[in-house]
């Protein structure tokens, strides 16, 4: 009988020991390499272009705006409500957050559990996120049980009742995951950046605090979704395998009365970044320090935004970047570092970020503003610059490749007032920056003295070492 770790050709498989003797495996490097010298690499064949289909747009009468894509492949559809949802009131924060948790928990002919079976038998899925700037309604099901998920969808933003059961339950849930949240290092570093970023503006509250939820009461609640939970000015995508007429058509009938005499509420810009000292925020006890620097980017919409999103590569933005090669290949200070750009109402941010441990925390800054100052001093190399051209078009084919990739992208682009027409000639103007271009823009948007930004940490352990650096005001 042979077993398992035989080979009927007498042969012995790798891996498989044999009585007396000793078997040696190759390494990586002897697979790799020849009597001649290394293997040479097979030359990278053209990118395959993911083809995007055509989206069908049309506007209710009652102000919202549809857009439809018609993606086979697998006999699903992707659905995005993306509603303006911004407020000045103090209490606008918590009592969205709340509304989010609660949206789905009954409406005047369905319970939270009639909801669920309804979805279930049609195998889809809704979920609500909140921020200062939108609320989002997303989810996905079965393409022949689109007017289902319509209905379901209809049901709650126009008859969702928030039982004050209901409401109580998410309450005490919200609070406890806000407890747990408002204690992580991100969370405090995030707010620290926004504050220090934006000032007092709407959009640096994204997490309530526990006893603002906990004041929050059903009525409120309420008041909220049936003031700002309107179809003016808000947009459903949907994409998946669907007839884009026939969608349109169901959209209509199922949301036809959903109205409002106003528009949903846009975030105003915020004000726009200033340069200037980095604030050391005092986090007693902790082992580890935050670092957070942003200065101003551009919008998708200006003609330099692909080679400021090349340079971003080439600084932070993914493994193969300098930043990453510093602080953590060579210098071992972090497990990553990342560098991306933020898109805010009107404009967009850079942000530069990294978590170390906090007897590095000035030697990382230091090498994070040296990095900022060698890709304005040492442009990227043409080599750098096509390792990020390549990474760049290939990350953003793959991210298209789905549906419910392509149904994020069309949902994020149209609020900006953007299309289709846009992610079919972004690959082409990837391919066409030079590194003269890369270069130019690193100068400007790179610089060091263009940044602000926060040093979360224990200020007795690290202030000293950050503060020799200059350029650190705080504890």
């Amino acid at each position: 009988m042979t077993t398992a770790s035989q080979d009927t050709s007498g042969q012995h498989t790798p891996g498989n020991a044999v009585p007396g003797e000793n078997p040696r495996h190759r390494s990586a490097e002897e697979i790799g390499r020849t009597e001649a010298g290394p293997r040479p690499l097979p030359p990278l064949g053209p990118t395959r272009a993911v083809p995007l289909p055509d989206v069908e747009e049309h506007t209710l009468d009652s102000g919202l705006r549809v857009l439809v894509a018609h993606r086979p492949g697998v006999p699903m559809v992707e659905l995005r409500l993306r509603v303006p949802f911004a407020g000045d009131e103090p209490e606008h924060s918590a009592v969205s957050e709340l509304l989010s948790s609660t949206l789905l928990t009954g409406t005047t002919s369905r319970d939270r559990v009639g909801i669920d079976d309804e979805m279930a038998a049609v195998g889809a899925d809704l979920g609500v996120s909140v921020d200062p700037e939108r609320l989002q309604i997303g989810g996905h099901g079965l393409a022949e049980g689109l007017p289902d998920l319509l209905s379901v969808l209809a049901d709650v933003i126009t008859s969702a009742t928030y039982p004050d059961a209901e409401v109580a339950r998410e309450r005490d849930r919200l609070i406890e995951r806000i407890s747990v949240a408002r204690s992580q290092p991100r969370t405090i570093a995030r707010e620290a950046l926004q504050r220090k970023r934006f000032g007092d503006h709407p959009i640096t509250r994204e997490m309530p605090t526990g006893d603002d939820v906990a004041a929050v009461t059903a009525d409120q609640i309420r008041a909220l979704h049936a003031a700002a939970l309107v179809p003016r000015g808000s947009i459903l995508t949907l994409v998946g395998d669907i007839d884009t007429a026939a969608a349109i058509a169901q959209v209509e009938k199922a949301l036809g009365g959903w109205t409002s005499d106003v528009a949903a509420r846009e975030l105003s810009p915020p004000p726009a970044i200033s340069p200037g000292d980095l604030q050391l925020v005092h986090r007693p006890g902790s082992v580890q320090s935050q670092l957070r620097l942003s200065a101003p980017a551009l919008r998708r919409h200006d003609p330099r935004y692909a080679a400021l999103q090349l340079a971003n590569l080439v600084f932070g933005g993914y493994f193969s970047s300098r930043l990453m090669e510093n602080i953590r290949e060579d210098k071992g200070y972090t497990y990553g570092a990342h560098s991306g750009v933020e898109f805010v109402p009107g404009g967009a941010v850079l942000g530069v970020e990294t978590d170390v441990a906090s007897d590095v925390t000035a030697a990382a800054l230091l090498e994070t503003r040296y990095e900022l100052g060698r890709l304005t001093a040492v442009p990227p190399t043409e080599a750098e610059v096509e390792a990020a051209r390549s990474y760049a078009v290939g990350s953003l084919l793959i991210s298209l490749d789905s549906q419910g990739g392509l149904a994020s992208s069309l949902s994020a682009l149209a609020a900006d007032g953007l299309g289709i027409d846009w992610l079919r000639a972004h690959p082409a103007r990837l391919e066409a920056v030079t590194t003269e271009q890369v270069a130019e823009v690193a100068l400007e948007f790179f610089a060091p003295s263009a940044f602000t930004g926060v040093v979360v940490g224990d200020a007795d352990v690290i202030g000293a070492g950050v503060r020799a650096l200059g350029g650190i005001t705080g504890p």
